[in-house]
């Protein structure tokens, strides 16, 4: 078993989510974080993209250059609708048994979903499944070492935290290969304007210096093709899903990403 597997997973609401990210912390996190995702993926002109959890606040700088963004949150969660100036793209949906084809994504980014699922390889294996050949897996998790994960004033202190080496392992063992690795916020969770200010040279000098202590980790991982095919029929034989029209909550210059090594690709 992965190490980190131990701790109760727990989903935060929809709601707690999307009023976080109405605050000044909130739209700080989403800019640094969003910084990182972005140096993963600069180009997804022409891709077909998944942001699974609640990955909406990253998304939005993707439309209208990708083929097609669509978000699915977990059923455990809620939904909300988004965005919230044209037509709908999210869906609430079951995080093991995805509405979606065999290789119909070319991009995935993980958000808020893996510190809160209960099965946490079959969400990665139908994250393989609908993943294209040749397709691209972004995770952000909240990082053991680091400070955001022990306060639960912020979503990312919520559910099962992961060290690098622990969210590494893991897409190894589901098929992914790592390709690409970074941290982010190096800030405490705190609300003070002035510190909030203060947030892009915490993290040139977080990154620089204290990488393994930033409050999220993250990884970029390619599909492995020839790890043998990992589809399946749905439980129910059809796929479905639930899109959404209104809210529905669960109760009704930053461093470049790092490249990993072969050492430690191997480790």
């Amino acid at each position: 078993m992965t190490e980190g597997m131990s701790c109760s997973p727990m989903w935060s609401d929809v709601v707690d989510l999307r009023d976080f990210y109405a605050t000044g912390l909130g739209q700080t996190t989403r800019r640094l974080i969003g910084r990182q995702i972005r140096l993963f993926w600069p180009d997804v002109s022409g891709l077909r993209l998944l942001g699974l959890g609640f990955a909406t606040p990253y998304l939005r700088v993707f439309l209208g250059e990708a083929e097609r963004v669509i978000a699915l949150m977990p059923a455990s969660q809620g939904v909300l609708p988004w965005p919230p100036d044209g037509p709908g793209l999210t869906a609430l949906a079951d995080e093991t048994d995805l509405p979606l084809p065999d290789r119909s994504i070319d991009r995935i980014l993980m958000v808020h979903t893996l510190e809160g699922a209960e099965q946490v390889r079959v969400v990665m294996r139908e994250a393989w499944r609908v993943l294209a050949d040749g397709g691209r897996l972004v995770v952000v998790v909240p990082n053991r070492r680091g400070i955001w994960s022990r306060l639960e004033r912020t979503p990312f202190g919520n559910g099962r935290p992961f060290t690098m080496g622990q969210l590494t392992r893991l897409l190894r063992d589901n098929m992914f290969t790592p390709l690409h690795r970074a941290s982010a916020l190096f800030l405490p969770p705190c609300t003070t304007p002035m510190l909030l200010r203060t947030a892009p040279a915490l993290e040139r000098i977080g990154q620089r210096w204290c990488e393994a202590f930033g409050g999220v980790v993250m990884i970029e991982a390619a599909k492995q093709i020839y790890a043998g095919a990992a589809g399946r029929e749905s439980r129910n034989g059809r796929r479905a899903y639930l899109p959404v029209a209104q809210g529905l909550p669960r109760t009704i210059g930053p461093a470049r990403p790092r490249v990993l090594t072969e050492g430690e690709k191997r480790s």
